[in-house]
């Protein structure tokens, strides 16, 4: 994997919600009905959507317990 793709899921998964109901929360701890909902809604424009839709797909592929260990404290 090219370690680039690497940052940027890395980035992704520890990236805080900055607005909404889970203000607060990294992105790869939100809940996945959640994240449907956007799915259904549509993503933000920009980098945060991008972000939002690849921790969806982490989280309809069931690996979000893989990845858990990338997340920063």
């Amino acid at each position: 994997m090219n370690p680039a793709n690497n940052d940027h899921l890395i980035a992704a998964i520890n990236q805080v919600m900055p607005f909404g109901k889970y203000a607060g929360r990294k992105l790869l701890q939100l809940p996945e009905p959640y994240l449907v909902w956007f799915h259904a809604k549509g993503f933000p424009e920009g980098k945060l959507g991008e972000q939002l839709a690849l921790i969806y797909e982490v989280k309809l592929n069931g690996l979000e317990e893989m990845l858990r260990p990338l997340l920063k404290s």
